[in-house]
């Protein structure tokens, strides 16, 4: 039987012509470029307020001297840090509960059979398409009649609720495409269905599930709309801060810089440092 030639396009061409080194060259150029933005909250976060409204923050090449981390003192005089803090006690709850719950319903949803399981399944689902906005004014009233409304407790509750469909959605489709035959394995042996789940399903789905922390991470720690209508002065994250600094002081730029640049580097380092579990998650349901 005669071989095939494959046909490669003008794209696989183009690169081969290229080269692997001149293509990561232009990447990492490229990637460098959308971190100015980044760099230039940075260098604004660290100069006096005079000196960002006299000449932009790339003047700081030819002056380094005006590096200061006053801007950082003022925030926290300003109470910021209480915000931070308020802001990992809504994000890190909200995460962890919504990994533990949807793990557990999702392997349930793949692997244990009971009545009902595809009709509830579908629920799911369609939960998916049900807006934030529309379940603000009712949850509003529910957390007043509980005593819960403007607490840290409420935010928490919301983030976990909108946050589990999809959560349960992407881990169940990874968990139903491990081999059968792994968990039957482990049934044979007596194990019960928690030991499978904490032995065998959980450590496969590790890249999946760190993905989901990230996602979720990312959008508890980034959000605002959640915040401005659950949230009390006394338990306001960064972001409603943010946003009420500049309602009051629109130039108050020695506050909002550093409060931004803050508020954006947590979620930066924790993206770079599991990035990998996304490439790894390429391969999901694979088994060596």
């Amino acid at each position: 039987m005669s071989e095939t030639t494959i046909q490669r396009g003008p794209a696989g061409r183009l690169i081969d012509r290229i080269g692997g080194g001149v293509l990561q060259v232009v990447l990492i150029l490229v990637a460098l470029f959308w971190l100015v933005p980044t760099l230039g909250l940075l260098v604004v976060s660290l100069r006096r307020e005079t000196d960002n409204n006299s000449s932009g923050w790339w003047t700081l090449f030819a002056k380094p001297a005006q590096l200061t981390l006053e801007n950082y003192g003022n925030l926290i005089a300003s109470g910021f840090s209480a915000s931070f803090w308020n802001t990992v006690l809504i994000t890190v709850p909200a995460t962890l509960l919504v990994i533990g719950i949807a793990a557990t319903a999702a392997y349930a949803f793949a692997w244990i059979e009971f009545p009902g399981r595809d009709a509830l399944f579908l629920v799911v689902i369609a939960l998916l398409v049900v807006p934030v906005q529309i379940a603000l004014i009712p949850i509003a009233k529910m957390y007043g009649a509980l005593g819960i409304f403007g607490s840290v407790a409420g935010v928490v509750l919301f983030h976990v609720a909108f946050g589990l469909p999809f959560a349960i959605f992407l881990l169940r489709n990874f968990f139903a495409g491990i081999p059968r035959e792994l968990l039957e394995a482990s049934r044979m042996d007596g194990a019960p269905e928690w030991r499978i789940f904490v032995t065998v399903v959980f450590p496969l789905a590790k890249p999946a599930i760190a993905s989901l922390g990230i996602f979720q991470f990312l959008w508890v720690w980034n959000d605002l709309l959640v915040a401005l209508v659950y949230a009390d002065t006394e338990n306001q994250p960064m972001t409603k801060a943010l946003q009420s600094q500049m309602r009051q002081f629109g130039t108050n730029v020695d506050i909002l810089a550093p409060g931004a640049f803050l508020s954006l580097i947590i979620p930066l380092v924790l993206f770079f440092a599991f990035q990998r579990y996304f490439v790894q998650g390429l391969l999901a349901g694979s088994v060596k």
